[in-house]
């Protein structure tokens, strides 16, 4: 007895909540929700970029600390002042994208499948992932070996006086390409799942994938330092090769 009026609470609930899930929205309806999404969105960066802003100085101490030894000049009237804006914009874009990738996720949930939802939502969250990992791994070592060379080839010949805008530019330059080099992974798994290329035929050109790791690391890598160029020509042979296991592991 007590099974089957559990069974019947259970019958109860189930029918309001599908017509939870199954209530059709209007166009409307949509554009407003999709308006209040955006409107977290550009409110939480907002607060993120105003806050980063104020401590901006902290900021700024961790960008330079890469360049040690260095002294930084300001070149033009204002240009620290309009560096530290675009370096408040940049440290609230990276803090904003887990918020904006929940935002969107949310929105476009209910529409999915249960399949479509595993294949979705963990490509987005391991992209999101890899990209903060990308940076990082290219602010704790690729950076660090590239300016120690970059310092390092003049010494003694010329005095290290660099413009913080130049430099600023530089270093975002860096990790963002790094950051998007670590998304090969992710690449090769939405190819893979839209049967584009399987994970044989990405194992089968090997060597090209080699000699394509040698040419992205000398492009991205802003000094002619082997070392440098071999570590990152290694991450994108390891992020190649194991996006194209993961996909050999998933039978794609």
């Amino acid at each position: 007895m007590k099974n089957l009026s559990e069974n019947t609470a259970l019958g109860c609930l189930l029918p309001q909540t599908e017509n939870l899930y199954d209530k059709k929205m209007s166009i409307y309806e949509h554009l407003e929700e999709l308006r209040q999404r955006t409107l977290y969105i550009l409110l939480w960066f907002t607060i993120v970029s105003i806050i980063s802003f104020i401590y901006v100085k902290d900021i700024t101490n961790i960008l330079q600390a890469p360049a040690i030894g260095i002294k930084f000049l300001q070149l033009a009237p204002g240009e620290y002042f309009f560096s530290s804006i675009k370096i408040s914009l940049f440290s609230g874009l990276l803090l904003s994208i887990p918020v904006a990738l929940y935002q969107i996720l949310s929105f476009i949930s209910p529409g999915l499948t249960r399949s479509e939802k595993l294949v979705v939502v963990p490509i987005s969250l391991g992209s999101s992932f890899l990209f903060f990992i990308g940076i990082l791994f290219a602010y704790f070592l690729l950076e660090p070996g590239a300016l120690e060379f970059l310092i390092g080839y003049g010494d003694n010949i010329v005095e290290p006086l660099w413009s913080f805008e130049q430099y600023f530019d530089f270093t975002l330059t860096f990790l963002l390409s790094t950051g998007l080099i670590f998304q090969i992974p992710i690449i090769q798994i939405v190819l893979g799942s839209l049967q584009i290329i399987s994970s044989k035929q990405m194992f089968s050109i090997w060597r090209y994938v080699i000699l394509l790791s040698t040419i992205i690391a000398a492009i991205i890598t802003p000094s002619t330092d082997p070392f440098t160029q071999i570590i990152l020509s290694l991450a994108v042979l390891i992020l190649y090769f194991g996006g194209a296991s993961l996909l050999f592991s998933l039978k794609k």
